[in-house]
């Protein structure tokens, strides 16, 4: 399995349409989420910078894929927040294709990350991307967000909760982690999961 270091993480450009991403080869690794469930926070916590990802209170500001190299060929993608957006309806039409296109098209696309606010997961609108991905085989693991908010207790519960509907939903095997940027709980199980995606021969060549 390779070590990267995630610290050395650049921006390289936004896209709002597929044909503006960097040319399909290589490997990259997708945050996808509903807007405000954290996945530019996750970005930042992930490569130890404040700024890397842009962050904000209001929901929908992640409007582009945006695309940040940790070494050459290796990426990985902040997708569109989805299930609400304070921008036009212009940009929110081309958001809700460009994400579902990217999952189905992308043939560098070798793993998925998909953050949910542990208060509020399994959306139908999460359900869906996880069953855009597990048709392409796309490796997925789920980020319970946000856990700094709930007591261990309701931790508790609302990871068993989801573990239990994901069996009985998809047969994928899919995996689950309690996440807190705040905490940096789970910062190494989500490293972890990189680098083996970021080196298994057999994802490389989905």
């Amino acid at each position: 399995m390779c070590n990267l270091n995630y610290c050395i993480t650049r921006f390289i450009l936004s896209a709002y349409k597929i044909f503006q991403l960097p040319t399909d080869i290589g490997i990259e690794i997708a945050f996808a989420g509903r807007s405000n469930a954290g996945k530019s926070s996750a970005i930042n916590t992930l490569t130890n910078q404040k700024k890397l990802a842009y962050t904000s209170k209001s929901p929908g500001n992640t409007q582009s894929i945006n695309v940040f190299q940790i070494i050459e060929g290796k990426r990985l993608t902040d997708l569109p927040g989805y299930g609400y957006s304070i921008a036009s309806k212009e940009i929110r039409r081309t958001c809700s294709n460009v994400l579902p296109k990217y999952i189905q098209k992308r043939q560098s696309l070798k793993g998925l990350i998909i953050l949910m606010d542990i208060r509020h997961p399994l959306t139908d609108i999460d359900n869906q991307v996880i069953k855009l991905a597990t048709q392409r085989n796309i490796p997925i693991m789920i980020l319970l967000t946000k856990a700094d908010k709930l007591m261990s207790n309701a931790i508790k519960a609302q990871l068993n909760m989801v573990l239990y509907k994901l069996s009985f939903m998809f047969t994928a095997d899919i995996q689950v982690e309690i996440f807190s940027s705040l905490k940096k709980i789970g910062v190494n199980k989500l490293q972890q999961k990189l680098n083996t995606w970021f080196s298994d021969p057999y994802i490389n060549q989905i």
